[in-house]
């Protein structure tokens, strides 16, 4: 089979400000354009049998300064999960909601108001990929190289799915701002190659929070967060 290249968009100005932007039309800010012109430099070396992305502004400007000249496919399941009202407001905000706990700890059964269930995103990403993979298999054979750009919380769970681990355990999983997850699927089962890859060691620093405050330290960035170094 193919091998897929997942790529999250740069970093936006709602990763920056720690709001959720979900499908709002947030778009990158300079540090995401820079690493999307970084991922390009590291793209330049690899045949793209072919590019598709998620709908949302900040996937397409990301595969523009990425992979110049490449007209990519625009594919729908590779959306942002829908936040419902949870869009456009802060992180620090959502942590104290009702639901958070359920996001962090549960997410199979978390259902976003006025929004997409986070197994409703998983289900639909999983089947858009995994689809994509047999069309470019049988297209251009099992030597080549595509990439889908989409978004932290929908890449994680595909990993997830990749790794045979339930949904409830995708928030272990870790996808930065302009980073490369390869997977490569085969008859039998699927391998992860790459995870999280970013050609950088800054975003290992963890981000500061609260002096004990155990919580904040174990919650994963719902969205994907702007990363480590950020």
């Amino acid at each position: 089979m193919a091998t897929l290249l997942l790529l999250r968009h740069g970093r936006t100005t709602a990763n920056a400000s720690g709001g959720l932007a979900g499908r709002q039309p947030v778009e990158l800010d300079g540090t995401g354009r820079d690493q999307a012109a970084r991922v390009g430099e590291r793209l330049r070396v690899l045949p793209l049998a072919a590019v598709v992305t998620s709908p949302l502004i900040r996937c397409r400007q990301t595969l523009e300064l990425a992979v110049p000249g490449v007209t990519p496919v625009t594919e729908d399941g590779l959306i942002e999960c829908g936040y419902g009202d949870w869009e456009g407001r802060p992180l620090k905000e959502l942590a104290k909601e009702p639901l958070w706990p359920v996001v962090q700890q549960h997410p199979s059964a978390a259902v976003f108001p006025n929004g997409e269930a986070m197994a409703e995103m998983s289900a639909r990403a999983i089947t858009a990929v995994r689809a994509w993979d047999a069309r470019v298999t049988a297209e251009h054979g099992p030597e080549a190289v595509w990439l889908a750009c989409s978004h932290g919380d929908v890449i994680k769970a595909i990993v997830a799915d990749a790794l045979g681990l339930h949904l409830d355990q995708f928030q272990r999983i870790v996808a930065d701002p302009a980073s490369i997850t390869v997977i490569r699927y085969t008859p039998t089962r699927p391998f992860l190659v790459r995870l999280n890859e970013t050609g950088e060691l800054g975003s290992l620093v963890p981000p500061k929070t609260e002096k004990g405050d155990v919580a904040a330290q174990s919650d994963a960035a719902v969205g994907g967060g702007a990363g480590g170094g950020a």
